[in-house]
């Protein structure tokens, strides 16, 4: 199967569940398994399984003594009997006395589907997956490195794998669809959080989320669900290339805004391949951007809600300027009617030099069979990304955190499908009504959010947008920050936008825990 599959294009909105979306190797990991219950057929799936070690490292110019616990928590329903055993590692600093005083982070990436690996050792983790800043692949052997960005010298942090990614698996007997759903996920995720934070004495503290890609989405359901089933309350919570509203990401028909919102990442894709005009080209980045978004949320949007009542010259005129800030030819851009969708963009750009761009990071380039198709064949960031992340988290878990477990880490499952939205089944998915209500009744509640500007999966503009029609009374959006950063959906792949994200977070935690001093 080909790798095309990351690239979804909307009909509906449970196809854009799969933000990670890669063919697991299902013969096998079904091998492993069976062969892992009849090596053990007496393991007690009542009892938590924990590798324990302890470790040092330098973070924030300081040195940091850590304590890494692995393995598998137990869920168990009322009565007692175990649901499911769900894969976490979790980093304490050691010496800590009063742990009211020490924040907890409850970390995940998104999918539905993929594991935490991303954000496990591509930001925050302690270690982590090193790549080329030149968005170039890197060759075997990977390395992995000391992670000196890694927030743990700020914060506890608790990477969680939802059933069915990682090590994390439905117990024994029990189906694997009460998991794989919107409300599902956020029934079985939200009891990890209390189940870990009553074992491990951490409800007096503070806590804070953050999720990648649809672990935003799911962070913004989890801080609803959180108050209203544990009366939990959050501190923060910290999104990555969070997709929050599907309607901005759906390329659909009728659906005219996300053709509105990716225009200003086509116009900074273009700039980094030296695709725009010369007075464009010889701009700042960000300058690109702002006059790309200007453009969009005006007179572009303006154009499409005329539909077919716009005039030949109007129409010609939007065009010009639309190919202008996106690096395709006039002719292309009235061929699409105006209209220029993700896939048909990240082929298009670079089709003359025999190249395509890559969806998560739009630096990366790749080679297609040919050059005639209007889609690409895969997506050249994945491509770049998944052998050392995988090669990177099975050798950190078994020789550094001494993990045994038999069994295949899923970094991507195609298991978790398919995805049930529940109450969001005939409408695009939005998790902003959720997130207002949060922030509206917890007003010392902070929100984060990142974006990369070659992010053409949930590019930043999309965001933007979700944030500013959320309906959050105006007196709270002080509590809100964004951040713009020079990579991709996976921006601390890039080593300057990594150590600016990192003073960024930094200085988010420093703001949240000092509020009121």
């Amino acid at each position: 199967m080909r790798l095309n599959r990351l690239i979804p294009s909307l009909v509906v909105p449970s196809v854009l569940a799969f933000f990670f979306a890669l063919p697991a190797p299902l013969g096998l990991a079904a091998e492993v398994e069976r062969k892992a219950e009849e090596k053990d057929p007496k393991k007690d799936e009542t009892k938590d399984t924990l590798f324990v070690t302890d470790h040092t490292a330098r973070i924030g110019g300081k040195e940091i003594k850590y304590t890494a616990t692995a393995g598998k928590l137990v869920m168990k329903d009322d009565v007692g009997k175990p649901k499911a055993e769900v894969f976490f590692v979790a980093y304490t600093k050691r010496g800590v006395e009063d742990l009211s005083q020490r924040p907890v982070t409850f970390a995940f990436n998104g999918g539905p589907g993929s594991s935490s690996v991303w954000l496990h050792l591509g930001m925050l983790g302690p270690r982590r997956v090193k790549l080329p800043d030149d968005a170039t692949q890197s060759p075997a052997p990977y390395s992995l490195e000391d992670n000196p960005h890694s927030i743990l010298d700020i914060t506890d942090l608790v990477f969680i794998d939802p059933v069915s990614t990682g090590f994390s698996r439905p117990a024994k007997g029990e189906n694997d669809d009460q998991f794989h759903g919107y409300e599902e996920d956020l029934r079985s995720v939200g009891q990890f959080i209390h189940d870990y934070v009553t074992k491990y004495d951490r409800w007096r503290g503070p806590k804070f989320l953050i999720g990648e890609s649809y672990g935003g989405f799911r962070s913004a359901g989890l801080s609803g669900h959180l108050r209203d089933r544990y009366n939990m309350s959050l501190d923060g919570i910290l999104m990555i290339s969070p997709a929050l509203n599907f309607e901005t990401l759906g390329f659909a028909f009728g659906n005219d805004l996300p053709f509105v919102l990716f225009v200003p990442s086509y116009a900074a894709t273009a700039w980094y391949h030296k695709a725009l005009p010369g007075d464009l080209q010889s701009l700042s980045l960000e300058e690109v951007f702002k006059q790309a978004t200007d453009f969009a949320l005006n007179e572009y949007t303006l154009a499409l809600m005329k539909g077919h009542s716009m005039s030949r010259d109007e129409e010609n005129a939007v065009a010009e300027k639309l190919a202008r800030y996106t690096g395709l030819s006039k002719q292309y851009v009235l061929r699409a009617n105006l209209r220029i969708g993700m896939q048909r963009f990240a082929k298009e750009l670079l089709r003359g030099r025999g190249k395509m761009v890559g969806r998560f990071d739009s630096r990366y380039q790749g080679i297609d069979a040919d050059d005639a198709g209007e889609s690409p064949e895969y997506d050249a960031s994945a491509a770049a990304f998944f052998g050392p992340f995988t090669a990177g988290i099975n050798d950190y878990l078994h020789n550094d955190l001494k993990v045994e477990d038999e069994r295949v880490y899923e970094i991507i499952s195609d298991k978790v499908g398919p995805w049930s939205y529940g109450r969001y089944t005939t409408r695009f998915p939005d998790a902003t009504d959720t997130l207002r209500e949060s922030l509206s009744a917890n007003p010392h509640l902070k929100l984060f959010v990142a974006s990369g500007y070659y992010d053409l999966a949930t590019p930043p503009t999309s965001v933007t947008y979700s944030l500013n029609h959320m309906r959050l009374p105006n007196e709270l959006h002080k509590n809100i920050e964004q951040h713009h950063y020079e990579g991709g959906h996976m921006m601390y792949v890039h080593e300057p936008s990594m150590k600016k994200l990192r003073q960024d977070v930094a200085a988010f935690y420093e703001k949240t825990l000092h509020r009121g001093e």
